[in-house]
Formats: C-alpha cells, structure tokens, sequence
C-alpha cells in the first residue's frame, strides 16, 4: 500500500533540525541573514548529512544555520507553523515537537518568549492542518544546572498549554544523566512527564540512571539497551517506551549500519517500540520513509507498524481526552485502509 496514507505519530522530531532550505532562506530575506548560499540546493549540502556521515559530532554541524535563523518572534512562529505543514503532508496525526529555549536566546529573547512563540505557530500550524501538535522543552546536557531549572519552570508555567514535557539531551558521553537529577526531581514534583536521550552516544547505564534516577517514561533513542539483559527486562517491567530514529541512528554512527539496528529485536522481545524522524532536513527523511525502512530493511509487516503506531499513542504525553479524540481518528483511518 501507498504508505503515506498510513496514520503515523511522531513523538521525536527536533525544530531546529527539520528546518527547510526554502524557509531558512525566506526567514534569511525577511531578517536579513547572510547565509553561505541563496541557492536551496547549495545550501541543503549546509544543513543535510551526506549518505556518509562520520559520527554524531559531524552531524550536529548541521545544525548551526538553522539556529541562526531561528532568533526571532517571526522566525520561531513560521518554522513551528512550516512543521505541522510539512508533516501533514505525511499523514501525521499527532506531532511532539521538541526544542531546547536557550538556543534561541542569542538576540535577548526571554526563554518563555521563545516557548510561547514556538507554540503559537504550532497552534496556528493544528489549527491549519490535521495534525495535533505539542511541544517538548529540553534541557542541555552543557549547560548549568541552573539554567535548566529555569527550563523546568517555564515547561510547569507552560504545562497544558502547549507543552506537555520535558526532555535532556546533548553530550551524552561527558555529561552523564545524574547531573540533572535536582532538575528532573522539579519535574516530578510539578507532575512533567520526561523523556531523556540515552543510550545513543553512551552504554546503557545511562538508560538505567534515566530511567531509575531521573524518572524516564520514555527513552530518546536507547539504541544500547540490549547490552544489559537485566535492563532489557527492567525497561519491559516499566512499561518503558523508546524513541527508536532508524535514519538518524545509523547516520550518527549510534549503530554500525542498518543490519545492526535493533528496533526489530526490540519488538520482538516485547520492548515498546516507536518509530521517528528525529531531524527530518538534516537526516533528509520523513516518517513515511521511517515506516518504509520498517518494512522493506526488517520485514515489518503493516499490522505490526500499526502496533507501534498505537505504541506512540499510548506513549504521548498528551491528557487522556486527547487520546480518546487521537484513537478514533486512528481507528477510523486503519479501517478504511482495511487493518
């Protein structure tokens, strides 16, 4: 079947990573930004990985031009508004689009003036288009302690108006999950649901601190889990769900290639898996082609797809009316498709 037309939920989307060439150059004219090119197809070789990505460091390179032009009210509404356009256009009915306030500081904007921004344009992008969209505040792994308590506080002022949770991410390797527990103990005591990137640039022992220490619902990634059996059966006892990005993955050198991914061995061992863009211009993906990977890389069959579609559902940290509303709009759509 042509699956775009599948209904598909994506809970691990970055903003400033699926930013298009088209609109960094309209915001580029519209704010006068010099950009290396204002050509789209040079300045797509700035913003996307080749097929041959080195490693994660390379990767987030990519990311610069879009920080850049994403500094203003105006520019932080229209790209919140092009994502929900963009991703309607692959049936998504719901979206968590995460964004970390403080890059978006560089001009003097407050960080619940970039939150506010950003949700509006999402809101305008839902009103406009079928896709239910939320929003996911992250915390920097760099960045003090300090600065992210302040993160928690916006995201509590914030909390059923638009965002629905918070996130940690950022060098995994060097700072480990515990360097945020005071942050992540706000969270809780404020009722945010939290999701954490771990297990991609380092051992599963990260998935563990997440999960066990810092209150991890749902892991961004957590490609290495299966290096501790006794975790496996821990995240599968919890109800943990993952974030699973196969393009991404394979590009940031998370995995070794797409024979070594194991979202299937996940699945198949019970793990409640998901599947997302992550960064649909840097990785040049969108979901449709995540699902297509799904089937035609690890012999997903539709039926199963669905599942981990109803994964993600389950999964979103969105109120319990929203997923009843979600559920039947999903229930009627795999109908009329015939699953």
């Amino acid at each position: 079947m042509n699956l775009q037309l599948f209904p598909k939920i994506d809970l691990h989307y970055h903003l400033d990573g699926s930013v298009s060439p088209v609109t960094l150059i309209e915001i580029a004219l519209q704010e006068n930004i010099q950009l290396p090119t204002m050509n789209v197809d040079k300045l797509r070789e700035y913003v996307q990985v080749e097929e041959e990505c080195r490693n994660l460091a390379e990767y987030l390179t990519k990311f610069e031009i879009s920080k850049k032009c994403m500094q203003s009210p105006r520019a932080l509404k229209q790209v919140a508004y092009k994502a929900i356009e963009d991703v309607s256009k692959q049936n998504v009915r719901y979206i968590e689009v995460r964004f970390a306030p403080y890059l978006h500081t560089e001009q003097g904007l407050r960080i619940d003036e970039v939150v506010s921004n950003v949700l509006s344009g999402l809101k305008e992008g839902e009103n406009d288009f079928a896709t239910m969209a939320r929003a996911i505040l992250i915390c920097m792994r760099n960045d003090s302690v300090e600065k992210n308590i302040e993160i928690i506080e916006v995201a509590a002022k914030f909390l059923d108006k638009g965002v629905v949770g918070v996130d940690l991410a950022g060098d995994e390797a060097n700072f480990p999950p515990d360097l945020n527990k005071d942050a992540f103990n706000l969270a809780k005591k404020y009722n945010i649901p939290i999701t954490i990137h771990a297990g991609e640039a380092a051992g599963s022992e990260n998935i563990y601190d997440a999960v066990v220490n810092l209150g991890a619902k749902r892991i961004g990634h957590g490609i290495r889990l299966k290096e501790d059996p006794h975790l496996v059966e821990l995240i599968k006892e919890k109800k943990i769900t993952l974030e699973l990005c196969p393009t991404s993955n394979v590009q940031t050198k998370a995995v070794d290639s797409w024979e070594s991914h194991p979202i299937k061995y996940y699945f198949d061992k019970g793990i409640l898996v998901t599947v997302n863009t992550d960064n649909t211009t840097v990785s040049n993906t969108n979901i449709t082609n995540e699902y297509r990977i799904l089937v035609e890389r690890y012999g997903f069959i539709l039926d199963e797809l669905k599942e981990i579609t109803f994964n993600s559902l389950n999964a979103a940290f969105i109120n319990n009316n929203d997923k009843q509303k979600l559920k039947k709009i999903l229930e009627k759509e795999y109908k009329i498709i015939g699953l």
